[in-house]
């Protein structure tokens, strides 16, 4: 059930991952997932910084974004998502959506991926008992590509499901 207030009423700001609030984006993955995410991604996400969005109420993180752009074998690229959580009392707000469509609005050298013609697909993992996740992902239009099985090795239970989405129709 979404929130009562809306998030006009909520105070957010929005910033890109950088060096000096990197183990804000950390620490919040370690509240917000049941695993701990290699360096690599972290990496990733600076490689990428104008994909990973930072959500902020009040200067205190309370949810991001962060997704990287992979070349594909048969050409062209996708925009993967390698996570997207926000704290528990601010879910149902579209808080971490809204401030990465915002980011998008502004033109393609700072959206990055999400405009440029070449990224075909969006795409992210989800834990195959996820049902929040699952739901969010399919309301935003996403499907079912693949079943990965024990893409979560130390996760009970440890396959995925891998989702799918075009972004130019």
């Amino acid at each position: 059930m979404p929130p009562a207030a809306s998030l006009a009423e909520l105070p957010i700001t929005f910033d890109e991952v950088r060096e000096k609030n990197l183990e804000q984006l950390k620490l919040l993955n370690s509240v917000v997932f049941p695993l701990k995410f290699p360096d690599q991604m972290y990496r990733d996400c600076m490689k990428f910084s104008n994909l990973t969005q930072m959500a902020y109420h009040n200067d205190v993180l309370v949810g991001a974004v962060a997704a990287r752009c992979e070349k594909q074998a048969g050409g062209g690229a996708r925009l993967y998502i390698a996570t997207l959580g926000v704290l528990a009392p601010y879910r149902g707000y579209g808080i971490v959506v809204t401030g990465w469509q915002r980011r998008a609005g502004r033109g393609r050298q700072t959206a990055g991926a999400a405009e440029d013609p070449e990224v075909e697909t969006a795409a992210v993992h989800v834990q195959e008992d996820n049902e929040d996740a699952l739901r969010f992902y399919r309301a935003a239009g996403f499907q079912v590509a693949e079943t990965v099985k024990n893409y979560y090795p130390r996760l009970d239970p440890p396959d995925a499901l891998l989702l799918t989405r075009k972004l130019h129709e």
